[in-house]
């Protein structure tokens, strides 16, 4: 601590972050951006392009000797004509997507029906003929869209393979799901919005997996009863064309992977897996097919913690691959004729990513990385004779070097981040603690931001935030670019705080498993252990003691000043989930079960369990069209403090979905304002600078940066 108030006294004499620097992006030059590595050209020879004023500049570099030229930009490969459904007369098409050779198209329509078009004839071809308001060919029902095939697909539910023959696609019955009617306020009478929206406990949509073609339009049918109450994954096109649909059953502890024969639907069992608890249906990134048609790895958390096991082309297990405490495990390079493999996992520390090889028998394993950092960015070489790393960690910039894989030495450094100006600031110091929980079994990953110029013989107040969500966490040990809002706070006078708990992915699959029909009650005891902590530390001011999330870590923060109302005095509470009775089926009975199964841990984990114990300054946030989490949530937790006569505040957002201000630039600044107003006068004890009511009146192009 001694070395700490050194450090921070020294920064008194550095110079301090300005408002428009802060919030206007005007320049500080403390950073500068590293290159980037566009491809090694073989394995002594890498390209790392870097911009320099306007001018994208590519260098040509030679590992061994750190020779540099200068080069004309790589050529690409040749582009395509462009083409979208507007170039093609395709008004209504949802989801254009072209097939991987190019020669057709296959979207959806308001009609809910399939559709392809050949690119050169613009001949359409309709697929599917059964879609209407419940009948949904190639279009994901809302729950499927959220949490199974996710928000990136954009509703697409239809897969071209990669020999551009077939199409497999996903019909979803929503008959008999309960609708959910969400009310917009506009206009004179308003209106509302109807979404088959299945709540725990509630019917899923009916769901059949179909197989078409271009040239042969008719449809074959995967060999599943749809009336069975079960889930499907993404589905998957090996490299030679085969199609393998991810099931699983409702209650999500068995999942089996099927080969689906083109022609007939019929399925052959490739993969199964059971736990006790719960498998996330992650298929995209649970295989790896080997080149050479020599097999797949599949990455499982099945042991507790997620390690890779090998398979032969018939789905007959070989053995493990990589054993021990890895996690956020990816496969970086397979090289079989070695019997090699190369990936990424937190293990040596969990706040920490590491780069490994191992042999493909699981009979060795050795970390390529080095030092206390986060390898963050790895880029290796054709042959695996050099690999670039980007690493950091709290107290050490961004930095890229390139290492000898054989020597395991790092060759030289290429580039960090540190501009001109980083030793003339004053950047808040961050340290990453670990609290033990208080049933012993867990040491809590606490990163602390200190203010600028701390002082340890003053008490500041704190502002938590979290997520907590499974497998979510937000305690890494790299570095935090200065600047933005954080910095400010750090000006201000303000020990800023994360927290992870033990289902946050720090202690694997163990720790995930505790959570399992209890999900939220482990989480805000860990947090009430850090916040007991920092509590106790004699800089802290034990009155306030602030903490915010959204969604998620909105109903931890609900959860905070009620449940931790001992240890938490100020939240801001966006976006949450007050019961899970409330959310989705697929995510809420992954860990929950449902309700008529496991009423008690329903009844344990909402908050409105214990609104009661409310005594600290609590703020619920919520836009009044969230589709996600309903604003029915924030209402009901509303109506049992009003029940409890408690004094609370709360802020509607109309017509805002879940991410308040995402097509409302002016009412993300409104929200972010209000948070901050918020904080100024519940933390610091003082009223909003003006500098940001003047941000709130100014121009849309002056509030850019804010």
């Amino acid at each position: 601590m001694l070395l700490l108030a050194f450090a921070l006294q020294t920064a008194a004499q550095q110079k301090q972050f300005s408002y428009a620097q802060t919030f206007r992006g005007e320049p500080t030059n403390i950073t500068k951006p590293l290159p980037s590595v566009v491809r090694w050209i073989d394995d002594d020879n890498f390209i790392l392009s870097e911009r320099r004023g306007t001018e994208l500049v590519y260098t040509k570099v030679n590992a061994k000797t750190g020779k540099t030229e200068t080069i004309p930009a790589p050529e690409n490969q040749p582009s395509q004509p462009t083409v979208n459904a507007r170039s093609l007369g395709l008004q209504d098409a949802v989801n254009f997507t072209l097939s991987p050779d190019g020669k057709w198209a296959a979207y959806t329509k308001k009609d809910n029906n399939l559709y392809a078009i050949e690119i050169a004839t613009k001949k359409e071809i309709q697929l599917t003929n059964d879609g209407s308001s419940t009948i949904l060919n190639g279009y994901a029902s809302w729950v499927y869209f959220e949490e199974i095939l996710g928000r990136a697909s954009r509703y697409r539910a239809f897969w071209w393979s990669g020999d551009s023959k077939t199409i497999a696609f996903m019909r979803f019955d929503e008959t008999g799901v309960p609708i959910f009617p969400i009310y917009v306020a506009d206009g004179q009478h308003g209106y509302l919005e109807q979404t088959a929206y299945p709540k725990p406990g509630d019917k899923n949509p009916e769901v059949r997996i179909g197989i078409t073609s271009v040239e042969n339009p008719s449809i074959v049918w995967a060999d599943f009863n749809q009336k069975d109450d079960q889930y499907f994954g993404t589905p998957i096109w090996t490299p030679d064309n085969k199609l393998w649909i991810s099931w699983m059953n409702r209650d999500q502890n068995i999942l089996r992977v099927y080969d689906i024969a083109l022609n007939t639907g019929a399925k052959k069992l490739v993969y199964e897996e059971t736990q006790k608890t719960w498998i996330d249906l992650d298929e995209n990134a649970r295989f790896y097919f080997l080149e050479g048609n020599n097999g797949f790895i599949v990455k499982s958390d099945k042991d507790g913690w997620e390690n890779l096991y090998l398979y032969d082309n018939q789905g007959n297990f070989k053995n493990q691959i990589t054993t021990g405490n890895n996690w956020g495990t990816s496969i970086v390079k397979v090289d079989v004729k070695k019997g090699e493999i190369y990936y990424r996992a937190r293990k040596e520390n969990s706040a920490r990513f590491d780069f490994y090889r191992a042999t493909l028998d699981g009979k060795s394993s050795k970390r390529l990385t080095f030092g206390e950092y986060s390898h963050d960015a790895i880029s290796l070489s054709p042959n695996a004779k050099y690999f670039i790393t980007t690493y950091s960690n709290l107290s050490t910039p961004n930095t890229m070097a390139l290492v000898d894989v054989k020597k395991g030495t790092v060759v030289r450094e290429i580039a960090n981040i540190k501009g001109t100006e980083f030793e003339h600031y004053a950047i808040p110091e961050s340290k990453l603690v670990r609290v033990k929980s208080s049933d012993g079994k867990y040491d809590l990953p606490v990163v602390i931001t200190y203010p600028v110029n701390f002082d340890p013989n003053k008490r500041y107040p704190v502002l938590i935030s979290i997520y907590g969500g499974p497998n979510a966490g937000t305690v890494y040990d790299r570095w935090r670019n200065p600047g933005g809002i954080n910095q400010w706070w750090a000006q201000e006078g303000i020990i800023q705080v994360a927290f992870d708990n033990r289902s946050s992915g720090h202690f694997g699959k163990i720790g995930l498993n505790e959570i399992h029909r209890q999900l939220g009650l482990w989480e805000i005891r860990d947090y009430m252990d850090c916040g007991k902590w920092l509590r106790s530390q004699p800089w802290v001011d034990t009155n306030k003691v602030a903490i915010t999330g959204g969604s998620f870590g909105g109903y931890m923060t609900a959860m905070a000043l009620t449940y931790g109302a001992d240890v938490f005095t100020h939240g801001i509470a966006n976006a949450s989930v007050t019961d899970w009775r409330l959310y989705d089926t697929h995510y809420t009975e992954r860990f929950m079960d449902t309700p008529q199964d496991n009423p008690e841990g329903y009844k344990n984990t909402s908050v409105m369990e214990y609104a009661h114990k409310l005594k600290g300054v609590l703020r619920i946030v919520h836009g009044t069209t969230d589709d996600n989490v309903h604003m029915q949530n924030s209402i009901q937790l509303i109506g049992k403090l009003q029940e409890l006569n408690k004094t609370f505040q709360f802020m509607l957002y109309p017509n805002e979905r879940h991410g308040i201000g995402a097509n409302d630039p002016r009412k993300a600044l409104h929200n972010r304002l209000e948070a901050y107003r918020f904080y100024y006068e519940q933390l610091l004890g003082k009223p909003l600078p003006e500098e940001f009511t003047r941000e709130q009146a100014g121009p849309p192009q002056q509030r850019r940066g804010f």
